[in-house]
């Protein structure tokens, strides 16, 4: 089986982090991530983080071309716009490819203008006006160069068209568009055309991103999404995104030759974007099995941690902390996994009035530890833990308080246990 040495940069976008999500548990890949030495969520997510500059720095592109033939990388996968078009324009420095589309395509897309000029003959673009030939309100206002609805700005009057052009860095004017906002999520072979294009529907956003959103049928989406193939012959995972205008009709907000952010609505729904794009690039033959169900997202902030801890045995307590409320604890699971994964000792211990075997076998954890210790109501845990290099979980208060006063190792309660849950055994 062949396996490929992948690079996603900057690993700490949005995007770096849905293609880490469609590629960490493929056989077919490793996978690194590249950014900054900056509070990048990357550094915690990416097994394999590397530090190097950005594109907006001196000597980027020497240490990017140093880092792929140290690291050996075979594949690309630029994750920010603008280092979607500074990978491509110097494609033929970097000891590895590029996923993206053709420079020029990527180029186009880069500027609402000149996309809006190039596909206007396929699909509705909105209306572009110069500050003199604004005659009522509302306009939106946008960077040419942005990404979805960063610093996009529906505009009410002069005034506010006044400063909202001499704070966006190269502003378009364009028809205010009231509708909903849909994404399509795309994926092209170069020869056969749009394998895939499935819309959903923006409900929410944050920094530009849909952070709520679910799938839809839109008419004519196929259609539009071939054209816009075929015009700037994208290749692999791209999207487009669109707007109703005032009487109802879809019009072009932009296109991007990217995995999406919120691509994991899709990505569910059985295509695997990057992986695709991997294959579509080395021309395997492809196919698709797609879940004919909806899928809505909502996507929340979520917790990365790490702690300067390390340890050789895990002792963890079961009734209301591996088994709550007759149910497991996924997370304390998890925890129990990826102690195994790292080959450190898992011991239960605890003090379950019942029959315990019956107990473990009810919940399919009887063949789980390394170690089982059943104690009666007056043994203390800590004359049990017989490894100093280990750590206790138990959700009684007076239990961690026990251990921790007798044998002074670390403690922690069930809330606790998602700062242990490592993403790299």
């Amino acid at each position: 089986m062949k396996v490929r040495r992948i690079l996603v940069f900057p690993a700490g976008t949005e995007v770096g982090l849905e293609i880490h999500q469609g590629l960490k548990d493929c056989k077919e890949v490793i996978l690194f991530g590249a950014g900054q030495a900056t509070s990048d969520p990357g550094n915690f997510i990416y097994n394999n983080y590397q530090v190097i500059p950005s594109i907006y720095e001196a000597g980027w592109l020497q240490a990017l071309i140093k880092l792929c033939k140290e690291l050996e990388i075979e594949y690309i996968f630029p994750a920010y716009d603008d280092v979607i078009v500074a990978l491509a324009k110097h494609q033929d420095d970097i000891p590895a490819t590029v996923l993206t589309a053709p420079l020029t395509a990527c180029l186009v897309t880069r500027s609402k203008i000149l996309t809006y000029k190039l596909l206007s003959s396929v699909i509705r673009v909105p209306q572009i006006y110069s500050i003199e030939e604004v005659k009522c309100f509302p306009v939106f206002v946008k960077p040419n160069r942005g990404q979805g609805s960063q610093d996009a700005i529906k505009i009410d009057d002069k005034k506010s068209l006044n400063q909202a052009l001499n704070k966006i860095e190269d502003p378009i004017i364009s028809e205010f568009l009231p509708g909903e906002e849909y994404t399509v999520d795309c994926f092209s072979d170069r020869e056969k055309g749009v394998l895939f294009s499935g819309a959903r529907i923006r409900l929410r956003m944050r920094n530009g991103i849909a952070v709520h959103t679910r799938s839809v049928s839109l008419d004519g989406i196929e259609e539009i999404a071939a054209k816009i193939h075929d015009i700037l012959s994208l290749r692999g995972a791209w999207f487009f995104q669109l707007k109703r205008a005032k009487d109802g009709e879809l019009t072009l907000l932009e296109v991007a030759p990217r995995i999406a952010g919120s691509m994991s609505t899709n990505r569910v729904k059985g295509v695997n974007f990057p992986l695709l794009t991997i294959f579509e690039h080395e021309r395997l033959p492809l196919s698709l099995i797609l879940l004919q169900n909806d899928v809505e997202l909502n996507r929340t902030l979520q917790n990365r941690y790490r702690i300067n801890l390390s340890y050789e045995a895990l002792y963890i307590d079961l009734d209301d902390t591996l088994v709550i409320r007759n149910k497991v604890n996924l997370d304390a699971l998890r925890l129990i996994y990826s102690c195994i994964n790292r080959k450190i000792s898992v011991t239960l211990i605890t003090r379950h009035f019942g029959n315990l075997s019956e107990k473990l076998k009810e919940h399919r954890l009887n063949n789980l530890f390394d170690d089982v210790i059943h104690l009666d109501r007056v043994q203390n845990k800590s004359d049990f833990i017989k490894r100093r290099n280990a750590i206790f979980v138990d959700d009684s208060f007076a239990e961690r308080r026990q251990v921790y006063d007798d044998i002074g190792i670390p403690t922690f309660d069930c809330s606790m246990i998602e700062a242990l849950i490592t993403n790299h055994p």
